[in-house]
């Protein structure tokens, strides 16, 4: 059960806590706590959960309500993580980054830029190493994603452009995975 994919009620719970215990230095949402996780899950090296977990909460745990909330959040962080490293261990198909939408004229458009801004904070705690040039381009396919400002889109968003950069996020997180692998 380390690493079964979390249920609705659990990225609930999830939610439900960041927004709780949460700050301006602290993971906002699920989508963002996905992009940190994977990027913790394709590192170089494997980081204790003494360093990821307070970096969740921008350095310093929260004072949780209970024992057991506290448990319960990070029994479901840890179980994510393992899930999150099995996918792209082994089966890399079932990897799907969790992305948020949003509404822009009546239309549901994905929103990648938590996710992307969580992943490259990820790999600060990780403190990983320059990549050759081929994979720094990939990176900078999240960076690049995780600047942008999506709260609101402009009237003239290019619904077409947009899509192109989201398909690119997945495949790039997938090779960077790929390449600390062999690096480990």
């Amino acid at each position: 059960m380390q690493n079964a994919p979390l249920a609705a009620n659990d990225y609930e719970f999830l939610e439900d806590a960041l927004l709780k215990y949460g700050d301006d230095n602290s993971v906002l949402n699920v989508s963002e706590l996905d992009g940190y996780l994977t990027a913790l899950a394709s590192g170089p090296v494997q980081v204790d959960i003494a360093e990821w977990f307070p970096a969740i909460w921008g350095g310093e745990n929260p004072d949780w309500q209970s024992p057991d909330e506290a448990k319960q959040f990070i029994d479901l962080s840890v179980r994510h993580l393992n899930t999150l490293a099995a996918q792209l261990g082994t089966d890399v198909q079932a990897f799907e980054p969790r992305f948020e939408t949003t509404d822009h004229h009546g239309q549901s458009v994905t929103l990648a830029e938590e996710w992307c801004f969580g992943y490259l904070r990820g790999i600060s705690v990780s403190n990983w190493p320059e990549l050759p040039a081929q994979l720094a381009a990939q990176l900078e396919l999240i960076a690049q994603c995780a600047e942008e400002d999506n709260f609101e889109l402009p009237a003239n968003f290019d619904a077409n452009q947009h899509n192109q950069q989201l398909a690119a996020i997945k495949p790039a997180a997938i090779a960077l995975h790929d390449y600390w692998v062999t690096q480990r």
